[in-house]
Order: structure tokens, then C-alpha cells, then sequence
């Protein structure tokens, strides 16, 4: 064993002798229980920074611990390699995506290896190969011809430049985001996944997931959106709109439906489209909707507007005629485009009335409360306490009473319904880009849309392909889609557009039960065995995919559970959603209102006694430098950690332990050039501890016999600790507080004389469990230093250390005493001592008799606890 820690070659050894030994090899072994630990998946975009650090980390730290309690454990990893990013580097580089993907994949996988992560990386997959998504094209095709899968058209938002669909958040003020064209709303064909169709299913299933945080399951039942209503039905008045038709609305208060005044709907819709005819100033109007953002999120932010349409339609209940407005929060696709308004009681409602004049009318009040539009908002929405007003018959009613009332009049009248509505929305995975999955569709013009066979999947990708900007490559490159009908052989075009990247992500972990296999999407028998009890047992990443992706992946497992691919009803058993890791940032101000953001390393910072930051210089010039506050490390901010560099200089277990003790998983990580140095001495210093003791000879650890009380006090340290952390590790997954137990493990340890025979067995037995304990979170120091505590035996094949139960049984306990209430010593006593020798000991003690001259006044003793000395 060398004197020295010497990190580099330690891990190349340990690294090493675990790909030879294939070590991390997942097998189906139905003699023990399974544990599948999955990280959510990287997408290859060059390198890894500290995020992918400490999410993976947090993986293999439960993985290795699982493995040795005993578990068949799987951990794998591949790449979520498809994306707009690939096309855009592309762009830049005038290279293909493919080639630009395929060498961020080999060095990322180097940087993955370098952290010793327990990966089987027989399992890799990577999704833009052929032999992934051939199967996500088959799955598709079924859909299709279930109906699950559908064409339509949908309003998008289209770069007229790029010739291409835009996410909202390429959407900057109006314009695409890389041509700076003027953004345009366009309704085009698209396929969607009906995922309202598991609605239901999706928002009731929540109620299995004990193991994932309810912040998450709140945020996908806000999405999903269940909400009790009515649909209204809203007659044209023929007089003003030129022909009979109704407009549809659906409503969560029907019950306040005598305060409708107006109507609003979506530039899109027919009544706007005719009251546009002949009328400029109009149709400039819904122009300017049309070229408005299609978010949810942007429109309930943004200046409400409107303009009268000239037509009206009739209330059902009263006959009164209601104007018809355009408004531009009034989304085309959502619903029938059309929304009711009863400005009293809904507060955009309010904001557009009094903007543009429209009546205001209260039908809700307290007793003898008449309508104040300067407090409205505090009880506009409330249910209970108020009663019905100025709403005819429906008068004195309360919200149930008004709600039931009304609706069975509208029933009666066939004017409206009872109806249960969902905020979620069919998803639309059509996308104008090369760098995705094909999507399997033939057109025909004699059959229509017809699904590629399966004998004849996958739709290859070409990968040779440089994009130069101009919308989808695919649909200019004829050997592509130039095609014959699969049923009548005529010539036929195949689809151009790509699947939404989600789409991988969603069903990957599923694949990794059976990579290899060519006999369908998965191997039953595999994925019947990992994905049993309830799914993935932990999977693992940020918060911010607590929607889309965990709402999708929820979805997609039902949908393959439906073709008999998988079991059970979820995906994921258990969710840990790791906090971020942040920085301090630093600038210059670069003129213009930009700033000019320097990386931390490049400067020197000045800290008060209590670590706050007060300033800082460049360290180039010595010049001030601002101090932009902490915030998530992004190249934007110039504030990333290079994890390359980091692994160079301490090591990867360095790396790995200050990621697991900076912070709690879940909570976000304060990077700490000082941490990082700290876990780098606490290495070393473990390392000197380990050499110290077989330096003087490996010895068999303790097994039993008579010992001293001081080494009694080691072992009862030793075994509370293995009991604290297993906890720690299993339970509670707080891997700070189980390094800080080993840290205090060590530092109790350096103060007990070891050096007679039972002491030296005692420290084998404490120094074997302290490396076995602290293995998962640095596991190339822990291989080297089990190799020197025990020659001839892996780390490997340890087992978990077990509390010693006689060692936690105490002959003697420690107790805090205070004098006038303040700390001033510590006494060991007998663990069965009267109160009587606890009061003499306590007096006794050197510190104490320092603050009590004579005769103390009272001494209260709690038994197990504390001595109180009143002087």
C-alpha cells in the first residue's frame, strides 16, 4: 500500500479490474430480489457538466448499495440522441447531425466511465439507431390502426424563413428565435397520441405512487386538469350573424351563467372569420392574434384585447342577445374556441370588461352585499357563503343548489349538458425537422394514409445529411420520400415529418430490460422480471421534468401494457428528484444592457468572517468584478464547473464524495471550491488512517473477548454509526449526514489507544466497516484500501455491515451538564448509576467546580440525559 493518496491511479486500477471482471453485468436471477436504479438519460450534447455528476452519482451510490444488501441490480445508461440541438450544430459546423451526435457519444461515454459509475454497458442504447426506434415506428403503426394514434390539423407556430414549427419558447417577441422572421400561426396536418383517453387512468394512478414526491403528483393533476362543468349552447342570432348555427362553450360555473354579458372567441373561429369579411380593421386584428404565441402560459400573461364582431348570440335561459368579440386569450383548439363571460365573477373577465365597456352584472352576494368592483376579487370565485342574486327564478341559491338548478334547465331546453372536461390535450408529436425518428406513414392517393408493414420497418433515417436551414431536408431529398403504396402499389410519398423527441424518452427504460432483442420492442420474459413490483424501483433526475417526460412515460407504459408488452399500471415505483447545482456569478458590464460573465474560476473572492461574499477581482487584471449572485450553472452565465478538470486534479471520488455532502439529494448544491478541497483532505486523511494500521500488520478484527471500557465506547460508536447510516443510505437516501457519521466514526477512532492486541483488532473491525460503509459514494479509494485491510478478498463480493446488537448495549452513558442552564461538561457514568452518584460526579468534574463555589442551590437530574446545577 503507498503512504500517498494517490487518486489517478488508484481509479485506473479499480476501473479496470472492473471492466475485466465485467463486474456490473446485470443478469435475470430470479433467486434474489431485484432492484432496477435508473438515471434519466443524457442527451449527448458534448460534454458532461456537474448536473450529470450528481444525478448519476446519486444512482450508483443506491446501486451499489442495493448490491450489497443482496439485490440483482440493474443500472444502465444510452443516449436521448435526437433534437433540435444536433441540427443546430449542424448549421454552425456544416456537419451531419449523426457524425456531430455519434463523437459527443463516445467522449461523454469516456467521462461517464471516468466516474467508476456500476453501469452494464452491454445494455446501452442509443435512440437514433435503427434498432431502437424500428420498434417505437412498429408501436406506432398499431396505434395508428387503434386509433389511438390520429391526424388532424393544428394551429402551430410557423418561422415562414426556416420553414419549420417552432416551440412556443423559440418564440422571442414575436419572431423565430435563429431567423428573426415575424412568427406565423398556422394550422397544418399533424399526428397526435390521444392521451386524453387515459385521462382518467393517468390522474387516478397518482394514487399508487407512495414513493415519488407529492410536489410532483400535484403538478401532474394540475396538468391534467379534472374540472366538473357544464357545455352551454349559445343560439346565432340570425339577424346579426346571417345564418342559424349554435356556439358552444364549456364552463366550470354554470352556476353563474346569469351574469354572462358577452361572449369571446378565437381569431380562428368561424364568426370571426365572417364578421372579418369587408370589415379592414378587423381582419388586421386577428392577424395580430394569429401571429400571437399558442401557450397557455404566455396568454395568461399577456394585454388582454379584443373587437367587437358585430353579430350576437342568444343567452339560453334569458333570450337576451350577447355581443360577440375576438379576443386574443382565447385559444383555437381548446375547446370549441369560444368562451362565455360573466365578468363579475372571473377576474380576465373583469379586466376586459371594464378595458372596454361591457356590462358588469353580480349574481353572487352575501346577504344585502351589492357588487364593489374594488373588492370583487376577494370573493369572486368563492362557493360558499354567498347565494344567487339578480338571476331571476335561480335566486337565493348557493353554488350547488345554482349549479344543479341551471344545468337541468339547460338539459330540459337541449341547450347544454353536465360534463366532466380535462385541461390535458392530445399530443401533437409531428415535427418539420430531419434529426428525428421518421414517422411511419405512407400517403396514398388512392389509400390515404397508410402505416409502413412491419416486415418493412424501420423507415430509415439517412444520416449522411447536412440541414442548411430551409425546413426539412427530408421532404426535398426524393430517394427518401419517393415511395409505392404498400396496398395497391401505385406510386405514393412517404411522410416527411418527425416524431417529437419525447417520444424516445418515453419507453426507453423499458428497452433496457432486453436491448439486443430483435423479436419485438421488448423481451416479455426480461421486462416481465425488471419491470415487476411496480416498474423501475428508483428512478432519478430534475424536477423539471415533472411533467412532460414522467406524464408521457406514465402514458407510454399504459400503452404498451395494452399490447401486452409490459406489466403493471406505472413505469416508476420510486422518484427522486435531485436539487440543482449552482454557482456564484460574476460580470462585467459589456455595454448596451449586456453583460460580459466571468467564469469563477478566473477570480478571487473576497469573504467576510462569516464566508458571505463581499467582493471580488479578476484575477488577469486585479480589477473589480461584479457579483451576480448564485444561480444554476449554465454556459449562459459562464458559471459551469469543467467535471473533466475536476477529475483530473482530486479524482473522481472526490468528485462523487463533495457531490454527496455538500447537500441532501433533493435540495439544490452550492458548488464550493472549498467543499471539493475539503472531501479531497478527508480522503487523504482516511487514506493515512488505513496505511497507518496494516503498515503495523493486517490483524483479524474483532470477534469477541474481554475488552476496555474505552474500546467498548469504540465499538458502541462503530456499531450506532452502521445502524445510523444503513438508515441513512435505505430510508432517508441523505447521503450527507451518512459521510458526516463516518467522518465523526473517524475522529473517534483517532482518539482511542489501539495499540495492544484487542485494540488493534478493534480497529481492523472499525477501519473494515468505515471503507465498507463509505464504498458506495467513493468507490475506487474503498477497492484499494479493502485490498490492504484484506488481502486476497474483492470489495465486490462484501457484503452490507450489520449492527452488532451487544455492541450498542452500554455499561456506561454519557451525560451534558449545565450550570445555569449553560453547557460546561460532559461525565461518563455507569449506565445503571443512582441519581446520587450522578450528582457526585457531576460536582466532581474540574470544569464544574469552576462555576459553582460552595454548595450548589439544586441539582436536577434526567435520567439518561442531563444534569442541572442551579449555583
Amino acid at each position: 500500500m503507498h503512504d500517498q493518496y494517490q487518486p489517478r491511479e488508484i481509479e485506473l486500477a479499480a476501473q479496470s479490474k472492473w471492466d475485466q471482471h465485467q463486474a456490473f453485468r446485470a443478469v435475470e436471477d430470479r433467486s434474489k430480489p431485484k432492484y432496477y436504479c435508473l438515471s434519466m438519460f443524457p442527451y449527448p450534447s458534448g460534454k458532461l457538466h456537474m448536473g450529470h455528476v450528481r444525478n448519476y452519482t446519486i444512482g450508483d451510490v443506491l446501486s451499489r448499495f442495493m448490491k450489497m444488501n443482496g439485490y440483482n441490480v440493474l443500472q444502465p445508461m444510452g443516449w436521448d440522441a435526437f433534437g433540435m440541438p444536433a441540427e443546430n450544430a449542424a448549421l454552425k459546423g456544416g456537419r451531419a447531425p449523426a457524425a456531430w451526435t455519434y463523437a459527443n457519444i463516445e467522449y461523454m461515454k469516456t467521462q461517464l466511465k471516468s466516474l467508476g459509475l456500476a453501469i452494464d454497458w452491454e445494455r446501452e442504447v442509443t435512440t437514433c439507431k435503427p434498432d431502437y426506434y424500428r420498434w417505437e415506428q412498429w408501436l406506432f403503426t398499431k396505434l395508428f390502426e387503434k386509433g389511438v394514434i390520429y391526424k388532424k390539423s393544428g394551429i402551430v407556430n410557423w418561422d415562414p424563413v426556416d420553414q419549420t414549427v417552432l416551440a412556443n419558447e423559440q418564440v422571442i417577441d414575436g419572431r423565430g428565435w435563429r431567423s428573426g422572421a415575424l412568427v406565423e400561426k398556422r394550422e397544418i396536418p399533424m399526428y397526435y397520441f390521444g392521451i386524453t383517453q387515459y385521462a382518467e387512468e393517468l390522474l387516478a394512478d397518482l394514487d399508487q405512487l407512495d414513493g415519488w414526491p407529492e410536489q410532483v403528483k400535484t403538478m401532474q393533476r394540475n396538468w391534467i386538469g379534472k374540472s366538473f362543468g357544464a357545455e352551454v349552447v349559445f343560439d346565432y342570432d340570425v339577424e346579426s350573424t346571417g345564418e342559424s348555427g349554435q356556439l358552444k362553450v364549456y364552463t366550470t360555473r354554470p352556476d353563474t351563467l346569469m351574469g354572462a354579458t358577452y361572449v369571446a372567441v378565437a381569431a380562428e373561429h368561424p364568426l370571426a372569420t365572417r364578421a372579418a369579411e369587408g370589415n379592414p380593421a378587423l381582419q388586421a386584428f386577428i392577424a395580430e392574434c394569429k401571429a400571437g404565441s399558442v401557450a397557455e402560459a404566455d396568454v395568461a400573461t399577456m394585454d388582454k384585447k379584443g373587437m367587437p364582431t358585430g353579430q350576437f348570440v342568444i343567452h339560453p335561459l334569458t333570450g337576451e342577445k350577447l355581443p360577440v368579440w375576438v379576443a386574443n386569450y382565447v385559444l383555437w383548439g381548446y375547446g370549441e374556441g369560444a368562451v362565455m363571460a360573466v365578468p363579475a365573477h372571473d377576474e380576465r373577465d373583469f379586466e376586459f370588461a371594464n378595458k372596454y365597456g361591457l356590462p358588469i352584472k353580480q349574481v353572487y352576494a352575501a346577504t344585502e352585499q351589492t357588487f364593489d368592483a374594488a373588492t370583487w376579487a376577494d370573493w369572486y370565485a368563492a362557493k360558499e357563503g354567498l347565494v344567487t342574486v339578480n338571476s331571476g327564478q335561480y335566486d337565493g341559491l348557493d353554488f350547488n343548489g345554482a349549479f344543479e338548478a341551471i344545468v337541468a334547465e339547460l338539459t330540459a331546453q337541449a341547450h347544454g349538458t353536465k360534463r366532466t372536461q380535462y385541461r390535458l390535450r392530445d399530443w401533437g408529436i409531428s415535427r418539420q425537422r430531419y434529426w428525428g425518428c421518421p414517422i411511419p406513414i405512407i400517403h396514398c392517393a388512392s389509400c390515404g394514409d397508410v402505416p409502413v408493414p412491419a416486415d418493412q420497418l424501420p423507415v430509415r433515417l439517412p444520416e449522411n445529411v447536412v440541414p442548411d436551414g430551409r425546413g426539412n431536408p427530408l421532404a426535398r431529398l426524393p430517394e427518401f420520400h419517393e415511395t409505392t403504396c404498400p396496398r395497391c402499389g401505385s406510386a405514393a410519398k412517404r411522410e416527411t415529418d418527425t416524431m417529437d423527441t419525447f417520444v424516445e424518452s418515453s419507453w426507453y427504460y423499458a428497452r433496457y430490460a432486453s436491448p439486443q432483442f430483435e423479436g419485438g420492442m421488448v423481451d416479455k420474459q426480461a421486462s416481465d422480471y425488471w419491470l415487476d413490483n411496480g416498474g423501475v424501483d428508483q428512478y432519478i433526475g430534475g424536477i423539471e421534468h415533472a411533467i412532460l417526460h414522467l406524464l408521457y412515460a406514465r402514458f407510454f407504459h399504459k400503452l404498451m401494457r395494452d399490447e401486452g408488452l409490459v406489466c403493471g399500471d406505472e413505469p416508476f415505483r420510486n422518484l427522486l428528484t435531485q436539487g440543482m447545482v449552482v454557482a456564484e456569478t460574476f460580470y462585467r458590464d459589456a455595454g448596451d444592457g449586456r453583460k460580459d460573465w466571468i467564469n469563477p474560476a478566473d477570480v478571487d473572492v473576497q469573504r467576510d468572517d462569516k464566508g458571505r461574499t463581499v467582493g471580488a477581482v479578476l484575477k488577469s487584471d486585479g480589477a473589480p468584478v461584479i457579483v451576480g449572485g448564485t444561480e444554476k450553472m449554465s454556459k449562459s452565465k459562464n458559471n459551469g464547473v469543467d467535471p473533466q478538470q475536476l477529475i483530473e486534479h482530486y479524482g473522481a471520488d472526490t468528485a462523487r464524495l463533495f457531490m454527496m455532502f455538500a447537500a441532501p439529494p433533493e435540495q439544490g448544491l452550492e458548488w464550493s471550491d472549498a467543499g471539493v478541497q475539503g472531501a479531497f483532505r478527508f480522503l487523504n486523511k482516511l487514506w493515512r488512517t488505513v496505511h497507518e494500521h496494516v503498515s503495523a500488520g493486517v490483524v483479524a478484527k474483532y470477534q469477541g473477548g474481554e475488552l476496555s471500557a474505552e474500546l467498548k465506547g469504540l465499538r458502541f460508536a462503530l456499531h450506532s454509526a452502521i445502524a445510523k447510516i444503513s438508515d441513512d443510505y435505505g430510508r432517508r437516501k441523505q447521503f450527507n449526514t451518512a459521510i458526516a457519521a463516518v467522518m465523526e466514526l473517524l475522529n473517534t477512532y483517532g482518539k482511542a489507544r489501539t495499540d495492544d492486541d484487542a485494540g488493534r483488532a478493534v480497529a481492523q473491525e472499525v477501519l473494515e466497516n468505515a471503507v465498507l460503509l463509505l464504498s458506495p459514494i467513493v468507490p475506487h479509494a474503498a477497492d484499494a484500501l479493502w485490498s490492504s485491510l484484506r488481502p486476497g478478498t474483492e470489495l465486490l463480493d462484501q457484503p452490507w455491515p450489520q449492527a452488532d446488537a451487544a455492541a450498542l448495549v452500554q455499561d456506561e452513558i454519557e451525560l451534558v451538564v449545565q450550570v445555569n442552564g449553560k453547557l460546561r461538561a460532559q461525565i461518563k457514568v455507569a449506565k445503571d448509576a443512582s441519581r446520587e452518584a450522578i450528582e457526585a460526579t457531576a460536582l466532581a468534574d474540574e470544569n464544574v467546580r469552576k462555576f459553582v463555589e460552595g454548595a450548589p442551590k439544586k441539582v436536577i437530574v434526567v435520567p439518561g440525559r442531563l444534569v442541572n446545577i442551579v449555583a
